[in-house]
């Protein structure tokens, strides 16, 4: 691994996180002058669906993005032994869970800035047919503690942006998952992605998940009653509305993203 990617410019550093069947480590980029991420996934180790599946619908998708808040993916290789490297911009500062894991709920004010930027991502994504799939925030990076950026596009789905395109496909975690998702009935990907941002807001605002995933049935349930910010936290009227207008139960009544980025709380500075 070291010496194949070596032979192409790139000089290993430390280990950023490990999955199953993947890792992902930093990395000097002789060509770009500059750290990156390479995310490293073994075909060999990797379940028959993603590898058949997801894995090529996301390398065809990461191709095609260039945005300033979704980190872009400078190449693609492969090994003759049966791994992928994605070689991707590298975010420093990590991402919104340990961010607010350890610094607690955000202010009112860092929160719009950061989550302007996520909306700023998934228009741009639905604008161009792709449904993101996973938003959650170990998804969201801190790039110099000040600019967003969404990765990790295994989920990724193109959708038609003329018609609705139905799925039922269960993916993403439950946590982050939307009423419909959770009941395996037909649905708008892009409407679980708002959902989505639904609960990343409340995570930046409360550093708590807004539903408990232990208990499905009664997810299902509290997700029907809507959310409010716990006491003695306090945000402003606006950005309460934002909240329940993301996390609305009805997939119908639910707000499209450029519904969302016209809204009152993201309009004012």
């Amino acid at each position: 691994m070291d010496a194949f990617l070596l032979a192409r410019g790139y000089r290993l550093g430390k280990t950023l996180g490990e999955g199953t069947y993947s890792k992902v480590k930093e990395a000097f980029s002789k060509k770009h002058q500059l750290k990156v991420a390479i995310k490293i996934i073994d075909k060999k180790r990797g379940p028959e669906e993603f590898i058949q599946h997801f894995l090529p619908r996301e390398l065809q998708i990461v191709r095609r993005l260039d945005h300033k808040n979704i980190i872009r993916v400078y190449e693609t290789l492969e090994s003759s032994d049966g791994k992928i490297y994605m070689v991707m911009e590298l975010a420093e500062g990590g991402d919104i869970f340990d961010y607010v894991a350890h610094g607690g709920p955000m202010p009112e004010g860092r929160t719009k800035v950061l989550f302007r930027q996520l909306v700023e991502a998934i228009l741009y994504l639905h604008s161009r047919g792709v449904a993101h799939r996973d938003l959650k925030c170990e998804n969201a990076l801190l790039h110099k503690g000040i600019t967003l950026k969404l990765t990790d596009f295994g989920f990724a789905k193109l959708v038609p942006t003329t018609t609705t395109d139905m799925s039922r496909t269960f993916c993403g975690s439950t946590a982050y998952a939307a009423p419909e998702v959770l009941q395996g009935v037909p649905h708008d990907s892009r409407k679980g992605d708002i959902w989505g941002m639904g609960v990343v807001l409340y995570v930046m605002l409360c550093a708590s998940l807004p539903f408990d995933d232990t208990d499905i049935p009664k997810m299902l349930w509290r997700q029907q009653k809507g959310v409010s910010i716990p006491s003695p936290l306090s945000v402003s009227t606006e950005c309460q509305h934002l909240l329940q207008r993301l996390l609305e139960p009805d997939m119908v009544q639910r707000p499209c993203i450029e519904e969302v980025s016209t809204h009152i709380w993201l309009a004012t500075p």
